[in-house]
């Protein structure tokens, strides 16, 4: 049977025609299709299996590791001299945290509490904690400034009780006692003095109140009815704006719990979060792009108007009264206390804060703060939160504990919160978000190559054996109704004598035969 090349190159042009077609509507239809599995991912929904247990378990292995400034001569501070400061650590801590009281809400919200809890890690730390270091007494240091106001007989009065409890304006303890907790006399005599009235009323410790709490009761959005909410929240202990500060904008809950964030984000985008135990909202922006073992990766810094003051940046004016920049003053959620918040070695602040302290040196790499987030699902990739507290002292007339010293934000630790996905965790990310997209772009344009090509080479081969037909004295076999027609006579001769021959060479062997 006789194919008819012309038609089938024509058929290989059609289906060259239609995978072109199918390579292109891939090309839309595709990232529309990873979008849509990305929105069913990421909202909150037990049914999500695996993104659901990472938010309500947080697998990722998160640290904090804690640095001391170690005061080296608190004898001439109590002159007047410049404090001088060596810091110490780090000390590392693994933190475990689990949600839990997790309620789903009719209206697409849901509260949970967030359990954390601290394990020391000897092997990832610089010492032990039976470590010794001494540093400013902040029983007697922040009570003396919140004191300065106070009739001078009743400071003599105070200071006569830090006098008789062994009180003095530094303290030298172990790195557990400062970090946890220890028996304070002093602390026990004035809470059976003032019941309820003090805002510490077991151990004393920096993190005494960190280790097997709570953050508060976070109510935040699932992203059900609106995947740009998701994680957002919606209200904190039942609060949907603070009464800390002095202005509206100040006093808002923004962005999320400061886990994960919505999908989709871009270049223009910022990271907003609320923050328990800085008391207030925050808000990092993009830095560059970046890539954490081949997933593509933004970058968020904070920007030097975070903790500026309302005379650099006028939006801050209501976290005042504020001293230099680079300082929050979060004495209004700490009971009054004189207490600061900065980035590690008064990083982005006023450079007169260094001449204040001997022994820092800030740098971005080690005290600026970031978070490496997936653009596409919101999800941190790479966290390292720093963060500084710093005690503001001074001399009080008629408390002798406090000396000569001069007006100083004294730094006394810093900390880092830091946590990267990997293992089988980051492999199923890459996967997912690397591996599958890329095959899929691929296939993408594979499609539309391929269509390209066959229709290109189909066209050449109809387009030959057009011409092969249109050749002049050119006969093809399909257009022959009887070939003997086109026979020459001498091809008839030859034929009809190869047939003589052949029926010769029968009768020979018949003859032979018998």
């Amino acid at each position: 049977m006789a194919i008819n090349k012309a038609k089938v190159a024509i058929g290989f042009m059609v289906a060259g025609a239609l995978t072109v077609v199918f390579g292109v509507v891939l090309l839309f239809v595709g990232p529309a299709i990873m979008n849509d599995q990305i929105i069913k991912n990421t909202v909150i929904d037990p049914k999500n299996e695996m993104t659901y247990t990472m938010w309500k378990d947080v697998p990722v292995p998160f640290f904090m590791s804690v640095y001391f400034f170690h005061v080296l001569n608190p004898k001439e501070i109590l002159n007047g001299e410049k404090p001088m400061v060596e810091q110490r650590g780090p000390y590392v801590y693994r933190k475990r945290i689990q949600k839990d009281n997790i309620t789903f809400h009719a209206n697409n919200t849901v509260s949970y509490m967030e359990y954390r809890q601290y394990y020391f890690e000897p092997s990832m730390s610089a010492g032990n904690e039976s470590d010794v270091v001494t540093i400013p007494n902040m029983l007697v240091l922040a009570a003396s400034a919140m004191m300065e106001k106070m009739p001078y007989a009743l400071r003599l009065v105070v200071s006569a009780t830090f006098r008789n409890f062994g009180e003095e304006a530094f303290m030298t303890k172990t790195v557990g006692e400062l970090m946890w907790g220890f028996d304070s006399a002093l602390l026990e005599f004035l809470n059976k003095l003032m019941p309820g009235k003090l805002p510490v009323t077991g151990k004393f410790g920096l993190f005494a109140d960190f280790n097997n709490s709570n953050t508060g009761l976070f109510t935040i959005f699932t992203g059900q009815d609106d995947i740009r909410n998701v994680h957002k929240v919606d209200s904190w202990n039942g609060l949907k704006e603070l009464d800390y500060w002095r202005s509206p904008q100040c006093n808002m809950i923004n962005g999320t719990a400061g886990q994960m964030w919505p999908p989709f984000m871009t270049k223009e985008s910022t990271l907003p979060f609320y923050s328990p135990d800085a008391c207030r909202s925050m808000e990092l922006v993009y830095q560059r792009p970046g890539e954490l073992k081949g997933i593509p990766l933004y970058r968020f810094v904070a920007p030097k108007t975070l903790f500026a003051n309302g005379a650099d940046y006028a939006p801050n004016e209501g976290f005042c009264p504020c001293r230099q920049s680079g300082l929050l003053n979060v004495s209004s959620c700490r009971h009054d206390s004189p207490v600061f918040i900065s980035h590690p070695h008064f990083f982005n602040a006023d450079p007169v804060l260094l001449d204040y302290v001997l022994g820092l040196n800030p740098n971005e790499e080690e005290h600026g703060l970031f978070i490496d987030i997936h653009p596409q699902t919101g999800v941190p990739l790479n966290v390292s939160i720093r963060l500084q507290l710093n005690l503001y002292m001074k001399r009080v007339s008629g408390i002798t504990q406090t000396g000569k010293i001069s007006e100083v934000v004294m730094p006394m630790i810093w900390f880092e919160e830091s946590g990267y996905i990997d293992g089988p965790i980051l492999t199923t990310f890459h996967t997912n978000l690397v591996v599958l997209p890329t095959v899929m772009e691929y296939m993408q344009y594979g499609f539309i190559a391929l269509g390209l090509a066959t229709i290109v080479i189909a066209a050449v081969l109809y387009h030959t054996v057009k011409r092969f037909k249109e050749a002049p004295g050119t006969v093809t076999p399909t257009e022959v109704d009887n070939p003997e027609d086109f026979r020459t006579d001498s091809d008839k001769e030859t034929i009809a004598g190869s047939h003589d021959r052949e029926t010769k060479e029968k009768y020979v062997m018949n003859d032979s035969e018998k």
